[in-house]
Parts: C-alpha cells; sequence; structure tokens
C-alpha cells in the first residue's frame, strides 16, 4: 500500500465530475514514469498539491524539490537550477548542487514554467534530452535522473507564438498535459472545501444557508487559494456560531463577480445542505 499516495489523495477533496476528470488524467500520466508532466491551471488550483500526488505514485521515496520559476531572479536561476562550483561568480564561496541534483531520483517541480528565461529553457531541454546537467563555472557532467513537472497558468502555445517560450521545448513537455479544473467549474465542492477550511480551524462553527448560497455564487478567481484565505478571515471576525453574508461580502473581490449580491438577495442552487454530506472526499 502507498501510504504517502493515500496521505497526499485525502487532501484533494471534492466530488465534482471536472475534478474526478483530472485526478484520473493525472494518474494516468503518473503511471509514465519518466516522461515530464505539465499541469495547466489558474491560479490557486492546486497545481502543487497535484504534483506531489504524481511524486507519491512514482517516487514517494525519492526527493520533491519545488522551484519556483517566477520568484528567483534570472541571474540566479542558472545557479538555483544547476548548482556552481566554488568561484564561478562573485560570492561563490563554496561549491552548491543546485536543485536538479537535490532531485536526483526523485521529481522536480518547475512552477510558473511560462516564466523561465530563454537562455535557461534551452538548457533545460538539453537536460530532458540528455539527462546531463554541468554547474555553473564547471566543464565537469553530472548525469542525473528527475522526474519533471511543469506547471503553469499561461497559455504557453500563445507564447510560443510570441516567442516568449520556445517551440522545441513546448513540444518536448506538451505530450502529457493535465487541466486541473477551476473552482467555479467544480460545483458543490466549494461548500466541501469552506466547511474543510472553516472546521480545521473551529468544528463548532458553520455556515448560514444565505452565506452557503454565497460561496457558490461567487465565481473565485484565486481559486481554492482564495477560498482559503476568504475563510480564515471570516471565522476570525465572526463573533457568533454562524458565518453569515455579511462575514464574506467584505473578503470578496466585486468585480463583476457579486453584480446585485446582498445578503438578502442570494441565488438558489441543487445544494444538499446537511453537514453530513460535506465530508472528505472518496
Amino acid at each position: 500500500m502507498n501510504q504517502q499516495k493515500d496521505r497526499i489523495r485525502s487532501k484533494i477533496i471534492g466530488h465534482s465530475p471536472a475534478l474526478l476528470e483530472a485526478i484520473q488524467k493525472l494518474e494516468r500520466a503518473a503511471g509514465r514514469h519518466h516522461l515530464p508532466i505539465v499541469l495547466l491551471g489558474e491560479t490557486g488550483t492546486g497545481k502543487e498539491l497535484a504534483a506531489k500526488l504524481i511524486h507519491a505514485i512514482t517516487r514517494p521515496n525519492e526527493p520533491f524539490v519545488p522551484i519556483n520559476c517566477g520568484a528567483i531572479s534570472k541571474e540566479l536561476m542558472m545557479s538555483e537550477c544547476f548548482g556552481h562550483v566554488k568561484g564561478a561568480f562573485t560570492g561563490a564561496i563554496r561549491d552548491r548542487r543546485g536543485v536538479f541534483e537535490q532531485a536526483h531520483g526523485g521529481v522536480l517541480f518547475l512552477d510558473e514554467i511560462g516564466e523561465m528565461p530563454l537562455d535557461l529553457q534551452v538548457k533545460l531541454l538539453r537536460v530532458l534530452q540528455d539527462r546531463e546537467i554541468q554547474r555553473v563555472g564547471s566543464e565537469k557532467t553530472i548525469c542525473v535522473d528527475v522526474r519533471i513537472v511543469a506547471a503553469t497558468n499561461k497559455d504557453l502555445k500563445g507564447m510560443v507564438k510570441k516567442g516568449t517560450f520556445r517551440e522545441d521545448l513546448y513540444f518536448r513537455l506538451k505530450g502529457l498535459t493535465v487541466t486541473l479544473p477551476p473552482l467555479r467549474e467544480r460545483g458543490n465542492d466549494v461548500l466541501l472545501l469552506a466547511d474543510h477550511f472553516l472546521k480545521s480551524i473551529d468544528e463548532d462553527k458553520c455556515f448560514s444557508l444565505k452565506s452557503m448560497q454565497l460561496l457558490r455564487l461567487y465565481q473565485w478567481p484565486g481559486n481554492i487559494r482564495e477560498l482559503e484565505n476568504v475563510i480564515v478571515a471570516a471565522e476570525a471576525t465572526a463573533d457568533c456560531r454562524e458565518i453569515e453574508v455579511d462575514h464574506l461580502l467584505d473578503l470578496l473581490e466585486s468585480d463583476g463577480l457579486l453584480a446585485g449580491v446582498t445578503p438578502t438577495n442570494t441565488a438558489t442552487y441543487d445544494i444538499d445542505y446537511s453537514y453530513s454530506s460535506l465530508g472528505d472526499s472518496p
């Protein structure tokens, strides 16, 4: 039994067909043990958790190393990825392993790969082809066995047309792609997740009927990450057992997403409001 897979899978909460279809595709893609996988989806849809599931399925006893390609300067990115040797540049006071070496045998998660500089894209393509790297400042090649999982919320195909993403790397990566659905397409999963986040803070608190309707009506442009932040903030400001609409409205973006919604004017959905139904996903 793969306990790590079961643990990660239990964190993916939801019953919607859109989510279950994505998970099935993810598990099938993970079975192709050496091929890279690209995770597509809007910000906050759970791409890193999906990458951890791939790791748990394919290489659970080996490292999982994440790196955010958009959070590191272009000047440091080469060293972060491939490492460097002492004296390679000012400040390189010792040899350092990059994330490819750190992830040897396991999974390297390249988040926001659409932000990767073009010159680094060339080197990534070579790693995928040759399974070898060179530290910055060294001529020695190092063999690496790494499963690449990349993620982006950008249109890579459109970036290829604009010349901001290499076409050869795009075709090398695109064979196994999985799109994670936005929260607005996951139906009552919004309520399952909201209840999960609330109960993780205070098991005695719940949502009123109107607030549940509002949670379903809202479009969640920030997806799961936004939902969690809203629930945490609403719980902190609510001085009663029930989370009401008033506790939520000021926390939600209003740009066309809550037009005409007031505490007494919310949409009606076919929802099972019994909290006994709001359990963990199967």
